[in-house]
Parts: C-alpha cells; structure tokens; sequence
C-alpha cells in the first residue's frame, strides 16, 4: 500500500511538472525590422532587410534554438536600385541568396553566441542583446557591429572609385518571435 502511495505521488509529481519542462516554438512576427547602417567617403546609408524569417525554440525562459535568415535580394536602400546592385554584387546574392544566423548558445543572460553566415562566409560571432520573453512571445533587440573584410566581402565601389564604402556596417534588429502554440 505505502509503495502504491509512492508511485502515485510522483506521477502527479511528473504530470504536475510538464508543462515547465515544455519546449515551445515561436515563429519571427511581420513586427520585425532589421535595417544595416554604413559610411561612405560621401554620406552615410542605410538599407532595410524587407524579408526576414526565423524560428526561435525555448524551453521555459531559455532560448534552446535561434535560427534566422534573411534574404539578400529584398534589402533595399534608401539611395535606389543602383546601390542595390552594388550591395547585392558584394554579397554574392545569386551565390548565397541568404544571410544566416544560427545560435550556438546563450552566454549569461544576453548574449547570442553563433554562426553568422554572410557570401557564404561563416564566422562564429558573439551578438549582445536584449531578450525580453514572456508566455506568448520572445523579443530580442540590439545591433551589431559587423567588418565587412572578416567575411571577405570587398567594400562596394561608384564613380570610378571616387565613392568608397566603409568596411564597418552595423547591423540593428528589433526581433518579435510569437509563440506558435
């Protein structure tokens, strides 16, 4: 009788805790927006990513998997379709038509550590963020300085060379991941 009493209290023990050991899955909300900021030797550009996609899976309030890309021909700038072709010549779009970020872990409480995937260079890479979750989304923002040289990506050119962009971009994502569930 006592063993039977045993038994039963742990499987409501068990039942009681599944749901805090439940991974739920979230998919990257139209909410979204991540644009990339740079230099030039004349002014200072910014262009907008208008197709991004991700999927974030956690387990209670810890991220266990960050997949996300973006795709290279729907970024698009403020200066129009030439600066367009030019960035799009610089990443390789019709080689690599996407960006790619998949996370490796988190360290601490706020920083994405991962593969970053840009012209089909692969980096790991260290994203500092801020991650808010709550029951029926995940938000993460903050930017990220990125070297366009670390992913042998040469700085576009315009007008013979007289117009240079500048190696360093930062990149600013203000992510909504809504829970799927």
């Amino acid at each position: 009788m006592k063993q039977n009493i045993v038994v039963v209290f742990f499987m409501f023990v068990l039942v009681g805790l599944t749901p805090l050991m439940a991974q739920e899955t979230y998919g990257l909300s139209s909410e979204s927006k991540l644009t990339i900021e740079g230099t030039s030797t004349v002014h200072d550009w910014t262009v907008t990513a208008n197709t991004i996609q991700g999927k974030l899976r956690a387990q209670g309030t810890s991220l266990e998997e960050i997949e996300f890309q973006v795709d290279v021909a729907d970024i698009k700038s403020e200066r129009g379709a030439t600066m367009d072709k030019k960035m799009y010549n610089a990443l390789k779009k019709e080689e690599h038509p996407k960006v790619l970020f998949v996370l490796n872990e988190v360290k601490g409480q706020n920083v994405l550590s991962g593969t970053l995937t840009i012209a089909g260079n692969a980096k790991k890479v260290d994203i500092e963020c801020k991650i808010l979750a709550s029951s029926d989304e995940v938000k993460i923002s903050g930017e990220h300085r990125i070297a366009l040289k670390d992913f042998n990506i040469e700085p576009p050119t315009a007008m013979f060379g007289q117009v240079i962009v500048g190696d360093d971009v930062t990149v600013k994502f203000d992510l909504v991941f809504k829970s799927e569930s």
